[in-house]
């Protein structure tokens, strides 16, 4: 009975799932024309959803749409026209990412060496939509970029927190575009902004059952 018990157990805990599902809150911020050096100078709000298929324990692709308030004040920047620039902005994002545990995420057999946290890197591609308070709305891709933190709560439950900044190939997400009188090519505009988010997941999906026979 005990042996059929260690059976069930060692099989139980090696269930993986294909799919996680959730979503997340946190803080965003903007580094642009009305904002030059200070990340966390004017802080924002950030919320959205999450979909990530995991290809192992290792590797997963995510998608996401975030939702995000940026603001900025040129302040202490001083500009040709002598003026002060100051708006804000909603942002709808939309992209994929690859993502890559520094550790095979999990639990289970020991011998599978798992571990119920572990730090990530990740990288991607999307498209952000802007909504300025000056100016018109304007459409960029963007390369987010960053590091988070994954915790295994329960089986099929997990907790994240993740880092990413976010390069737009695009200078109209603050409405404020060349204050300075040069036009910046495509790759040198000046937006950027950053989302920090704490997420919660649902594993489903599953992918298999591994029996073992234990005499």
């Amino acid at each position: 009975m005990a042996v059929m018990a260690v059976a069930v157990s060692s099989l139980m805990a090696q269930e993986t799932y294909r799919y996680e599902v959730g979503g997340g809150v946190g803080m965003s911020n903007y580094l642009g024309d009305a904002n030059r050096s200070n990340l966390l100078k004017h802080p924002g709000w950030a919320a959205g959803g999450i979909f990530r298929y995991v290809i192992d324990r290792r590797w997963s692709l995510k998608a996401n749409l975030i939702v995000a308030g940026i603001s900025g004040n040129s302040a202490g920047t001083v500009y040709p026209a002598g003026e002060v620039y100051d708006f804000s902005s909603t942002l709808y994002d939309v992209g994929a990412q690859i993502e890559f545990n520094f550790f095979n995420f999990g639990i289970g057999s020991k011998y599978m060496n798992l571990k119920r946290i572990t730090p990530y890197l990740v990288v991607g591609v999307g498209g952000t939509l802007a909504s300025p308070s000056v100016g018109g709305s304007s459409f960029a891709i963007v390369l987010p970029m960053g590091v988070g933190v994954k915790y295994k709560w329960k089986e099929r439950l997990n907790l994240g927190l993740e880092f990413t900044m976010r390069k737009s190939f695009g200078d109209g997400l603050d409405g404020l575009s060349d204050l300075n009188g040069i036009n910046h090519s495509f790759a040198k505009n000046t937006d950027w902004y950053s989302v920090l988010m704490v997420s919660v997941t649902y594993e489903f999906g599953k992918r298999c059952k591994v029996c073992h026979y234990v005499e």
